[in-house]
């Protein structure tokens, strides 16, 4: 029993470690309009394809240590790192749901997320060309495994007194659910606009929102945004903090100075105040926690399974 369920565990982590490999290349090429299929893995300076050994998923990072077999040069360690959390929360995937349906609707969902956190963490953007498909999914994937929000039984029964078929059910869900995460971020967006006269976040944070509410209903979308600005909160606090006494760009601060617009202290805590955090990595970050530990909670009756 044991030894089965560990060989399921390892393939799950195979399988997930190779997808890892192909949501690098769309965390690479989706931002500058690139194909993610032509042409094959190559480098960016010496422009030589990879060859099949140097591009195992994890292992050929570690053989070529980190370095491009033709020219030297370094290879990020976002590659490796990513192909093995990929991994990682396949194999969550699967001891949360087990080898039903639902385990795959959530891996279809954390690709989705890898590559938006990682993009936005990078480039500071989040690509429509993942938000609009991976919406579509969302929708699509609740005629059959719905968000198990129950907004919408109850919207149904109360005001039409019928209870329309569970697909119908499903996706009316995951419409309120993309309907509630979009109007909260639009909301706080512009709220924050008005306050402080600059925009605060882009757009591509409210259709990501939308994306994740068709997946995870009001109330995954709730706990997302709640527990993903508490995390970009405290990361923020503790970034300004970081960079302020780390004397980030005095260099500027004392030009500023010398041009009489204030004192360096104060100018240098103006412009740590003025460095954007990745909201789409707080928010993807808590996504998959409400999806990979809500069912932890779940099994004490305080949350439904999805």
């Amino acid at each position: 029993m044991w030894q089965s369920r560990n060989v399921v565990i390892a393939l799950f982590f195979l399988f997930g470690i190779i997808i890892g490999s192909f949501l690098n290349v769309c965390i690479a090429r989706i931002p500058y309009g690139m194909s993610i299929v032509l042409p094959a893995s190559h480098c960016p300076r010496c422009e030589k394809p990879i060859k099949p050994y140097d591009n195992i998923p994890v292992l050929g990072w570690i053989i070529l240590r980190g370095k491009c077999r033709s020219c030297g040069l370094p290879i990020s360690a976002m590659y490796p790192i990513i192909e093995f959390m990929t991994g990682v929360l396949f194999v969550s995937c699967y001891l949360s749901f087990g080898l039903t349906i639902a385990t795959f609707k959530w891996i279809f969902f954390t690709c989705l997320i890898v590559v938006l956190a990682v993009t936005d963490l990078r480039e500071r953007i989040l690509p429509d060309d993942v938000n609009w498909p991976g919406f579509g999914l969302g929708l699509a994937l609740a005629t059959r495994i719905p968000p198990q929000d129950g907004t919408a039984g109850w919207l149904c029964e109360r005001f039409i007194h019928h209870v329309p078929p569970e697909w119908v059910v499903g996706v009316i869900d995951a419409l309120l659910g993309a309907a509630f995460g979009s109007f909260m971020l639009w909301a706080a967006a512009t709220g924050y606009k008005l306050v402080r006269k600059r925009e605060g976040m882009g757009m591509g944070d409210v259709k990501m929102m939308a994306m994740v509410g068709a997946f995870l209903g009001i109330r995954g979308a709730f706990f997302t945004i709640l527990i993903g600005t508490l995390l970009g909160s405290i990361i923020g606090v503790l970034t300004i903090s970081v960079l302020y006494l780390a004397r980030w760009k005095n260099g500027v601060a004392q030009r500023g100075n010398r041009r009489g617009l204030g004192k360096v202290n104060e100018l240098r805590l103006a412009l740590a105040l003025h460095y954007q955090l990745p909201l789409g990595t707080f928010l993807g970050i808590a996504a998959l926690l409400v999806v990979h530990f809500m069912p932890l909670v779940e099994k004490q009756g305080l949350w439904p399974r999805y």
